[in-house]
């Protein structure tokens, strides 16, 4: 039974729920959800919005977000990115981050850090993964999985032949971490998978075409070569009996791998980016549309909405990297000649992960709003031990919720933004439909039609 009264009441709306969209709203007090039903079921509230009919929804996590990594030194940059992405993060409905950590020492003296940097700065609740990038990494693995971070990421063998600052993980790495990982309940190995011999012969010839555009980039990391270690993973996963999960898989051939495995049991999961559902390399991007794995055609795009669709892919996410303008363009402005030379990586995309998905994939009928919860929420708190704290609007869980307008449009400029870098991105000029109005982030109106009503700090780390 639910409370005569209650911290915050959201009235009238078109409840996502696990059981399929109802009409009514949400009951929360201390931050947890109290009750959920009809408008004449619920208590009053200290604080009471009318959604006038508008969606309300569980609040988005994004499982793949890298804080820190650019334009500071590591440390810094954690705590700049931490208040300032967070706070892009709640204007877009992101309520939960995790983020991967990249350390080339042991991790295991610096994890006091990495849990209070994120506790000082964050708007949101936060989780970590570990890049396991050096061989001493792996001893850590069963250390950190009692300290509450069980998913660790390899690059799989993207990055091989390049001057990028790590060892680089063939399948005998891999094989050591899954090994581990078996004997680990609910850990979880993640993979950028592409293979870096066919990746370094086709850049080649990319290469001595002289052309620098996004269409070479793209000809320079070949869909199959990304499909080869998906299937390579997938061989691993299913010998090892363990739990894998793909990361920003970008091509038609490497959902075709995914679903292979799939079919036959085997438990691999496959995330996609917004960033590959929404732009393709055939778009007038520059090198603000530089990412890695590359933009695709429309024919891998709309694979991957079609494996949304299925259940094939499984989470989206946005691999969220922040730049500044001068770091990106170099002096050269956006449509340069330093194609291949410029680091990959798009932002402020944690601020434009649920409009984008709205526009593109609610408003396009590409995706009814379940699956879309589904995708963005839900399946990403199960798989990375969340659920039913997250994910989900139910009794019990956090009062993590987004009211969403899905008529409501915006032209993304630099207004639009409230991270960091608010100067460039991929999607800068274009017309969105679909939009936040209301963020609530463990029981507190975090924004309100655009402006921010809390204070860094307020985000907790997730031990899983």
């Amino acid at each position: 039974m639910a409370p005569d009264q209650v911290d915050l009441v959201v009235r009238n709306a078109r409840v996502v729920t696990e059981s399929g969209v109802t009409r009514g709203g949400v009951a929360a007090s201390d931050g947890t959800i109290r009750a959920v039903g009809a408008d004449s079921t619920l208590p009053r509230g200290d604080r009471e919005i009318d959604a006038d009919g508008k969606f309300l929804l569980p609040g988005i996590i994004d499982p793949h977000v890298h804080l820190g990594r650019r334009d500071y030194p590591y440390r810094e940059g954690l705590e700049v990115d931490f208040e300032t992405e967070t706070r892009g993060a709640i204007h877009g409905g992101v309520t939960t981050l995790l983020n991967f950590l990249e350390h080339e020492d042991s991790y295991l003296p610096h994890l006091d850090f990495f849990r209070r940097v994120g506790e000082e700065n964050s708007y949101v609740d936060f989780s970590h993964h570990a890049v396991i990038s050096r061989e001493h990494h792996l001893d850590e693995v069963e250390a950190l999985a009692e300290a509450g971070i069980t998913s660790f990421k390899m690059f799989f063998n993207m990055y091989k032949y390049t001057d990028v600052d790590m060892e680089h993980a063939d399948a005998d790495r891999v094989y050591r971490l899954l090994r581990t990982l078996s004997d680990l309940p609910g850990a979880l190995g993640m993979f950028h998978c592409e293979n870096a011999e066919v990746q370094k012969e086709a850049e080649r010839e990319a290469r001595e075409t002289g052309a620098n555009d996004l269409e070479a980039w793209a000809a320079a990391s070949p869909n199959i070569a990304e499909a080869m270690q998906v299937d390579h993973l997938g061989t691993l996963t299913d010998h090892l009996d363990t739990r894998t999960y793909a990361v920003h898989v970008s091509s038609a051939e490497g959902v075709d791998a995914l679903e292979r495995h799939q079919r036959q049991g085997v438990q691999l999961a496959g995330e996609a980016l917004v960033a590959h559902l929404t732009l393709t390399k055939d778009e007038d991007l520059g090198v603000w549309g530089k990412i890695s794995p590359p933009l695709r055609g429309e024919r891998s795009q709309e694979r991957l909405w079609e494996g949304i669709r299925t259940g094939v892919i499984q989470h989206v996410g946005t691999d969220h990297i922040t730049t500044s303008k001068e770091g990106r363009e170099q002096g050269q402005g956006q449509h340069g000649d330093h194609m291949w030379e410029v680091a990959p990586g798009l932002q402020p995309s944690l601020e434009f992960f649920l409009p984008m998905m709205l526009s593109e994939g609610y408003n396009r009928n590409r995706i009814d709003m379940e699956r879309l919860v589904e995708v963005c929420s839900t399946n990403t708190a199960k798989r990375f031990g969340l659920y039913p704290r997250k994910g989900a609007i139910r009794e019990g869980a956090d009062a993590d919720l987004v009211v969403v307008d899905t008529e409501a449009t915006a032209t993304v400029d630099n207004d639009f933004f409230h991270g960091r870098e608010p100067r460039w991105s991929p999607v800068h000029g274009r017309e969105l439909q679909g939009l936040p109005t209301h963020t609530v982030v463990g029981g507190e109106v975090a924004v309100e039609d655009g402006e921010t009503l809390v204070e860094p700090g307020s985000g907790g780390f997730l031990a899983r």
